[in-house]
């Protein structure tokens, strides 16, 4: 079991969360409903999920809300952080921090989504 399959992102607008990966990540749409819009990301698919409907998918465990702070990251490796970020900042996207080189050999740059959750752009430093 090393292969992830799919994320599920709980979201409370999800519209606005939608339009985002639409425009920041251009990921085709595989399949969506009332309730879930659903990216595919080369192997990964990325479950765009309104909070409402979280609780039935993860029960007995509870869902956080967006204030409690970020518990995870989604990282893509590329082959230039900064024109992504240039990219990105076109596609109207704050960066929170970077590019940065990192001591472990990675240039990242990070940003959220609308809902909160943690996105991280980043590339192997040569050297």
């Amino acid at each position: 079991m090393k292969h992830i399959s799919a994320i599920s992102l709980f979201v409370e607008d999800l519209p606005a969360a939608k339009a985002f990966y639409v425009e920041v990540f251009e990921a085709p749409v595989v399949y969506e409903d009332a309730n879930c819009t659903v990216f595919k990301f080369d192997s990964v698919l990325i479950n765009l999920l309104k909070v409402a409907n979280a609780p039935e998918i993860i029960a007995p465990g509870v869902v956080a809300p967006r204030e409690a702070g970020s518990r995870f990251q989604i990282s893509i490796w590329v082959p230039d952080v900064d024109a992504i970020c240039a990219q990105l900042r076109q596609r109207g996207v704050t960066l929170l921090q970077g590019p940065l080189d990192r001591p472990w050999g990675m240039r990242t740059a990070n940003f959220v989504d609308p809902a909160g959750h943690s996105w991280e752009v980043a590339q192997q430093i040569n050297g």
